[in-house]
């Protein structure tokens, strides 16, 4: 990225605002004395049609993220070349080091999978696939790794039926996540458990400190979006911050004051990812909601 890119990105982390107006062994998380330790991260998902048509590699994703004034980045999985296979331990070696030289942590990973499959051998598969890339987030020093539920076709079976297969993988896979050290994070995702009160039983059920939770608070389109953001706040070892949240089913744009005294009132001290789904340039975007996020949470 020239040095004339690098001016204009430092730019637009001053813009003017223009969005808004654990694990279950470890129980709740708990308060702390400091006034906060969030830190902020970008997912590579934001920038999904570059990454992919080769306009943006991580390399100028970090660079972006460090203007701005981000702390981190999320390296989703699927934006290597080699995926679903591994990539070398030479490639990720060169995304630390970048990383270091621009005081940046690499957070978070994700890769695909789809545990309410009725086909076991394909569970296995995804299971496999779970357990390469957790070494491969081990490797980057990334501490949480998402995964999914999936959104197959089940026919023939009964929702608690498929709720049984979950939790035997998740319980599974946190088995790998002890190994690497690295927690395995189920994103709510809209796509099989559509309630706050099933996330958390599942959660309850793998009961494991390497099985945890990342809030995407776009994917609960069920009710009240704050409420059940609200419920599930305890539970977070990661967040995704989206611009849009849908209550009732309905697009709304997110009320960042509203989501930041939530994140304080709980006393939240991780990660926060922002992530835009949007049409448009996904620079300004992430810029304007990082900018929007903070200013609310800091006049709290």
């Amino acid at each position: 990225m020239d040095k004339k890119r690098r001016n204009l990105l430092g730019k637009l982390a001053l813009a003017p605002v223009l969005l808004g107006t654990h694990s279950l062994a470890a129980g709740p998380k708990r308060e702390s004395s400091a006034s906060t330790r969030l830190q902020y991260s970008v997912n590579a998902y934001s920038f999904n049609s570059m990454l992919r048509n080769g306009g943006m590699t991580f390399f100028d994703m970090m660079e972006f993220a460090a203007d701005i004034g981000l702390d981190a980045v999320d390296l989703t999985g699927y934006y290597f070349s080699s995926y679903p296979e591994i990539p070398a331990n030479s490639e990720l070696f060169r995304l630390k080091r970048k990383a270091l030289e621009l005081g940046l942590n690499i957070s978070w990973t994700g890769i695909r999978n789809d545990f309410v499959n009725p086909d076991g051998n394909a569970r296995k598969a995804d299971r496999e696939l779970i357990r390469k890339w957790l070494t491969v987030s081990s490797n980057l020093g990334a501490s949480i790794m998402r995964v999914f539920t999936g959104r197959h076709s089940y026919e023939g079976f009964t929702k608690n039926e498929v709720k049984e297969w979950l939790v035997e993988e998740c319980k599974t896979c946190a088995g790998y996540g002890a190994e690497t050290g690295v927690v395995v994070g189920l994103q709510n995702h809209n796509e099989f458990l559509f309630h706050s009160d099933e996330i958390i039983d599942i959660l309850k059920r793998v009961n494991s400190e390497w099985f945890g939770l990342i809030l995407d608070i776009g994917s609960l389109h069920s009710g009240n979006s704050y409420d059940e953001i609200e419920k599930l706040t305890p539970y977070a070892d990661y967040w995704f911050i989206k611009e849009y949240v849908y209550p009732g089913g309905n697009k709304t744009p997110v009320d960042m004051k509203r989501i930041a005294t939530i994140l304080k009132n709980q006393g939240y001290q991780g990660y926060i990812s922002f992530e835009s789904l949007s049409e448009g340039d996904p620079q300004q975007i992430i810029t304007s909601m990082f900018n929007s996020f903070r200013a609310e949470y800091e006049n709290l």
